[in-house]
């Protein structure tokens, strides 16, 4: 599955890739938002190759994927992988999808993040669901800004899917359609 945006292709990780999310998950500045715990840094180029074998698996069920960010707008970043997006089931719920995002930090600042969440939002929506969550350490605001500017609302700070306090959003297809 791809998406195509007015800047980016949405799309499946590549194995050639695999040195680009090596650099990016490698990255305590990114890493330290993603997960449940203290940074999970990546290792190796090897360690990438199996990440996107994990990705492609979780993609087998669509409207649910995790994908590339490649930048296509005629610059000289264009070609570029910014990093990725996905909607994925939430742990122990039920039945619950959240959106979320991760860049390079050479990527970070340029609207990517909210442009392919628009577009995955959209995805989501044409794919049957009626709502889409999105969970950020308390202290992101970075990605908390990105949750308002797609619309999602503000639920609190729960620690129901991660077992670790999370800032919850929420947004219901009837909401998206009603803007």
């Amino acid at each position: 599955m791809e998406i195509q945006t007015e800047r980016l292709l949405i799309r499946p990780w590549r194995d050639e890739e695999a040195p680009r999310l090596y650099d990016m998950q490698s990255r305590v500045e990114v890493m330290r938002w993603l997960g449940d715990g203290s940074p999970n840094l990546m290792s190796s180029v090897d360690q990438a190759v199996s990440r996107i074998a994990f990705y492609r698996l979780r993609s087998l069920l669509p409207p649910q994927e995790i994908w590339a960010v490649e930048v296509r707008d005629g610059s000289p970043r264009d070609g570029t992988v910014a990093g990725t997006v996905l909607l994925q089931p939430l742990p122990n719920g039920a039945g619950e999808c959240e959106i979320g995002w991760h860049l390079h930090p050479d990527s970070w600042g340029h609207g990517y993040a909210t442009e392919a969440g628009r577009a995955v939002l959209e995805h989501a929506w044409a794919g049957g669901l009626s709502e889409v969550h999105a969970v950020t350490h308390p202290d992101n605001e970075p990605s908390q800004r990105i949750c308002h500017k797609l619309g999602l609302r503000d639920q609190g700070v729960t620690e129901r899917w991660y077992g670790v306090p999370m800032r919850h959003y929420l947004l219901s297809y009837d909401e998206w359609a009603g803007r």
